[in-house]
């Protein structure tokens, strides 16, 4: 058996928010929880450059990704394979084949038919898109991924959401480029399997309260199924509901909606629920996550469904389930054709390249060198084309002698010059017999070095000393005293040097008398006239009692220090915060929205009910639904 899973994480890494996948926090234990050997997800909203090992270098797993070529954050479909099951034999990026595959200059539409799927829209079926599209730009966001097996082609979609209608033309003609090129395989005779977010629904069973938003809005059910997406997505699907006659070139429908067609009659079956709403607890969403075979397959499947029940993201996984043998009907130009019509064969035979598996029995395991593909992930500049760190103390450049030689002399000179520059200055006597003994000793290390013993003098160094200015030369290095360091160190410590200094308690002045006796000392010039002059002793005030001194310091400084940092904190506070929310009926605190509705209102913010939406859609009073609370920001005052 064979289990496929498609599931729109909205960003790689969001499910890891939410349990079980929070516990684990890994992509392989996602997949073994999921249980699935193909898993294909949408909405990865990353760049290349965000890759990472944990998401490439999985082991007994393959990957692809398309990620978008010029918006950051945005859209992105990867495909991860399990190599014990499956191993695809071609992969491309893009629906017309746009694109270039990894270390080539050519599309892969215009590659040989041996080295590419096919299906390619014919220079009459790009005429029949927009007018105004440019067609290369389908290819350029991040939205298709095709994986050939030898069973079936995999579709990986992420097709492109209802912008209130700013890219209709790029949403028509997304899906018109994909319906063409799967129509175009069906008749090249592979079977197409199209799995994704396909943001379009089929009937009014898969929204919720779709009836009642078609009549407020004036609608009759044909034109709701005749809007553009609609009618070309039922036009595909087998018991596709199409008003009217078929358009020309989609008479027959090609493929098969396997979770809608094992529960036919099911209400609810919802994929997608808005979260700007909550809307998953009331199951107020709506159905626009596929899984989609070719009707000549559709025997293969033995189950398939939602998991509605699994959180991490707006939209739920969707799986199905192949059968472990599974019957021919017709032949393929695949490596199926070997296969006899009515005959049953193993589902691992038609998974993996010819030779892998005989009947369901592995014959030969899985070489990376011969079975990764192009696209894999693996095979990334970024993965592959690593450095060891042992590298950089194991492999030592070695030079030359000849380089080395001029370079040994260079650095002897500028020693030599060093030494002589850092001689003596002063003429006693002493300095002189020191300035000697080093020049001696650099004069017998020079001649060490140069393989010269017996040199008295080298020949690098001058035969005299160029006598010291008197003005001292520029570069002579003055030597700082120790008070002088310590005082710069006491200027640099002084100021605040946090904010909390700002709530710290202050310290009381000192004595006014113990800072003169301190003070005395140190100018030893103005004491003698200050001895000599009684005078000045007679007018100077006596020293402030202890209660006057108390009675100043309370003026400065509060009795209660920590009274006045709580008071302090609190000012702060009520500065900086922001005014509670309002209650709604249920006496919950609302929650603040912004509108982005086109028109006066557009960019306002306003506070609602913080429960979900219910099961009809509506706001209701007394009941554990939303309530119909609502208040604009700009008018509410906080109490």
């Amino acid at each position: 058996m064979v289990r496929i899973t498609t599931w729109n994480v909205n960003g790689i890494r969001n499910p890891f928010g939410y349990k079980p996948w929070s516990t684990t926090r890994t992509f392989n234990a996602m997949f073994d929880i999921l249980e699935t050997d193909i898993i294909i997800m949408q909405e990865l909203k990353i760049q290349r450059k965000d890759l990472t090992d944990d998401m490439v270098l999985l082991p007994g797993w393959d990957c692809y990704f398309s990620l978008p070529k010029h918006k950051k954050g945005y859209s992105g479909v990867g495909i991860y394979t399990r190599q014990s099951v499956c191993a695809p034999i071609r992969a491309e990026e893009g629906v017309i084949g746009a694109l270039c595959p990894p270390g080539s200059s050519t599309p892969y539409r215009n590659l040989p038919e041996s080295a590419s799927i096919g299906g390619y829209l014919t220079p009459s079926q790009v005429a029949s898109l927009p007018p105004d599209l440019d067609v290369d730009s389908l290819d350029a966001e991040g939205r298709c991924l095709v994986l050939e097996f030898p069973a079936f082609v995999l579709f990986g979609v992420y097709s492109p959401a209802n912008s209130n209608g700013l890219r209709d033309e790029f949403r028509v003609g997304f899906l018109t480029a994909l319906e063409t090129r799967i129509r175009n395989l069906a008749n090249m005779g592979k079977n197409v399997i199209l799995t994704g977010d396909l943001n379009v629904s089929r009937d009014l069973i898969d929204t919720a309260r779709a009836e009642d938003n078609m009549r407020s809005e004036g609608m009759t059910h044909d034109e709701y199924l005749s809007t553009a997406n609609r009618r070309i997505f039922n036009q595909l699907l087998l018991n596709g509901n199409v008003p009217g006659e078929r358009d020309e070139g989609r008479e027959e429908p090609v493929l098969y909606d396997l979770c809608r067609e094992f529960h036919p009659d099911r209400e609810g079956m919802f994929t997608h629920w808005e979260q700007k709403i909550n809307a998953r607890p009331g199951n107020f969403g709506s159905r626009i996550d596929f899984i989609l075979c070719s009707i000549a397959i559709k025997d293969w499947f033995q189950e398939a469904d939602i998991q509605e029940g699994l959180m991490g993201s707006d939209h739920c996984p969707v799986y199905a389930v192949t059968k472990e043998r599974v019957p021919m009907k017709l032949k393929t130009k695949t490596a199926m054709d070997t296969a006899e019509v009515g005959e049953e064969r193993h589902i691992l035979d038609l998974m993996n390249p010819s030779g892998m598996f005989e009947d369901g029995v592995r014959l030969r395991e899985y070489d990376p060198a011969k079975d990764t593909l192009p696209l894999s992930g693996k095979l990334l500049a970024e993965f592959t084309k690593r450095r060891s760190i042992r590298d950089m103390f194991s492999k030592k450049p070695t030079l030359p002698k000849s380089a080395s030689t001029p370079t040994a002399m260079v650095s002897d000179a500028s020693m030599a010059s060093e030494a002589e520059s850092t001689g003596p200055i002063t003429g006693s006597g002493t300095d002189k017999e020191s300035g000697s003994g080093t020049e001696s000793s650099v004069t017998e290390a020079l001649s060490v070095a140069h393989g010269n013993p017996g040199s008295s003098q080298s020949p690098l160094k001058s035969a005299e000393k160029r006598p010291a200015s008197a003005s001292g030369s520029p570069s002579k290095s003055v030597k700082r005293s120790k008070s002088s360091i310590s005082t710069a160190a006491s200027k640099a410590s002084k100021g605040q040097q946090s904010l909390k200094g700002f709530f710290q308690t202050r310290n009381k002045p000192a004595d006014p008398s113990s800072t003169k006796e301190t003070a005395a000392p140190s100018s030893p010039s103005s004491t003698p006239s200050s001895v000599a002059d009684p005078s000045s002793q007679s007018n100077m005030p006596p020293p402030p009692s202890p209660s006057a001194q108390a009675a100043v310091t309370s003026e400065f400084f509060d009795s209660d220090p920590r009274a006045s940092q709580e008071a302090s904190k609190e000012s702060w506070t009520k500065l900086f915060s922001k005014k509670p929310a309002p209650r709604c009926e249920h006496g919950e605190p609302c929650i603040p929205l912004t509108t982005k509705k086109p028109g006066i209102n557009c960019g306002r913010q306003f506070w609602i009910c913080p429960r979900p939406i219910g099961p009809s859609g509506q706001k209701e009073v007394g009941t554990q639904w939303r309530c119909g609370t609502f208040v604009w920001s700009s008018e509410w005052k906080g109490s």
